[in-house]
């Protein structure tokens, strides 16, 4: 794993080529031919990201895809790309649905030439690295969280430089601590975050940036709020009460609420988070100011959101049965992100606000009861 000095390696590339050994190449696409990590680099290298014509369609990678968020993208970006230029992974088996909804492979983050391997073998352009532990699940198993959130995360790292990938990464409101402005947060403040989650998050971003200054690696990123989605459950997130409570109010008419009824939190419809994804991946470099933005959409409390639902369910009922951990957790985060940076850099705009998310919500959800009741 030594380098090789610049002339020897220009002879040694020369004779695979059938090339004459011309002083003719610089050491930065010379190590990326002969495949070696960014942990190799020497420190003159520098990567560029790839461009595509008009006509050409990135080759996508999305770890961590059985989570909330992989398989809505994987739909969302195939619409756009076609099927087979979208490659759902995870360590897990899917359901026969995903299996046979486009290709799906396993893939574990934290097997370094695995993952190398699925990058070059599928030809990978762009990846989309949503493996991570959340918030409260986090919390539970901090050594794992560790693990996946920030080992994973130089591995894709490391993979994404040496392959030339265009790499998001998603931050969220939880990279941020108690100490930062909570109403709006802006896209530049003190964050320390009090959670594993947000402390790797907070890492990725910094890394994420780091890689961009010093080995010209594309990277870009987005800080989530609290994502609703209507057709995944709840994954061990603290803005998860948002998800459950659709479930519960069409299943049973009420919901017993983990967090304070006055806890504000930024919020966002999954549509609107699929789509400033794909739209900020495919700004141009030129026009991004930043590499990490907010983006927001609603900031509501669970009593605003149990409020919208009666609206539709008369009979709803709310309580509360708070959790110290997630409350602390939820104390801690932004009430309201300030993404005015997202919408003058790349034209950022949300379609879904709190009556539009909860129709959307409960159609989904009756529709699927009223089929389960005639069944």
């Amino acid at each position: 794993k030594q380098f090789l000095g610049h002339e020897m390696l220009r002879q040694v590339v020369g004779q695979m080529l059938g090339r004459p050994a011309c002083g003719c190449w610089t050491s930065a696409p010379l190590a990326r031919f002969l495949g070696t990590s960014p942990r190799q680099i020497p420190a003159d290298a520098n990567f560029y990201s790839s461009s595509f014509s008009g006509t050409d369609q990135p080759r996508v990678l999305i770890t961590g895809g059985l989570g909330q968020l992989g398989v809505g993208l994987a739909n969302f970006l195939r619409k756009r790309f076609g099927k087979d230029n979208v490659i759902l992974s995870d360590i897990r088996k899917p359901p026969d649905h995903i299996f046979h909804g486009g290709p799906f492979i396993y893939s574990d983050i934290l097997d370094y030439k695995n993952l190398r391997e699925i990058v070059v073998n599928n030809r990978i352009t762009w990846l989309f690295h949503y493996s991570a532990l959340l918030s409260a699940i986090g919390e539970a198993n901090v050594s794992l969280a560790r693990a996946v959130n920030i080992t994973g995360l130089h591995n894709v790292l490391d993979v994404a430089a040496e392959h030339n990938l265009r790499l998001f990464v998603p931050s969220t409101i939880g990279a941020f601590g108690p100490t930062s402005p909570r109403n709006p947060t802006p896209d530049i403040c003190i964050q320390r975050p009090r959670t594993i989650y947000g402390v790797s998050k907070v890492h990725a971003e910094l890394m994420g940036e780091y890689y961009h200054y010093r080995y010209g690696l594309d990277f870009r990123c987005l800080r989530y709020p609290g994502i609703i989605s209507a057709d995944s459950q709840p994954g061990g997130g603290t803005t998860d009460y948002a998800v459950q409570i659709f479930h519960d109010a069409v299943k049973n008419g009420k919901f017993e609420c983990n967090l304070k009824s006055s806890t504000r939190l930024p919020m966002m419809y999954i549509d609107d988070c699929l789509r400033a994804t794909l739209e900020v991946m495919e700004a141009p470099a030129e026009s991004l100011s930043m590499r990490t933005y907010n983006v927001n959409a609603m900031s509501f409390t669970p009593e605003d959101l149990a409020q919208e639902l009666l609206k539709h369910i008369p009979e709803f009922q709310i309580t509360y049965n708070v959790d110290s951990v997630r409350q602390a957790i939820a104390d801690s985060w932004p009430m309201n992100f300030d993404d005015s940076n997202a919408r003058k850099d790349w034209g950022w705009k949300h379609d879904f606000d709190l009556p539009e998310l909860v129709t959307t919500m409960l159609n989904f959800h009756g529709s699927d009861t009223r089929v389960a009741q005639a069944n």
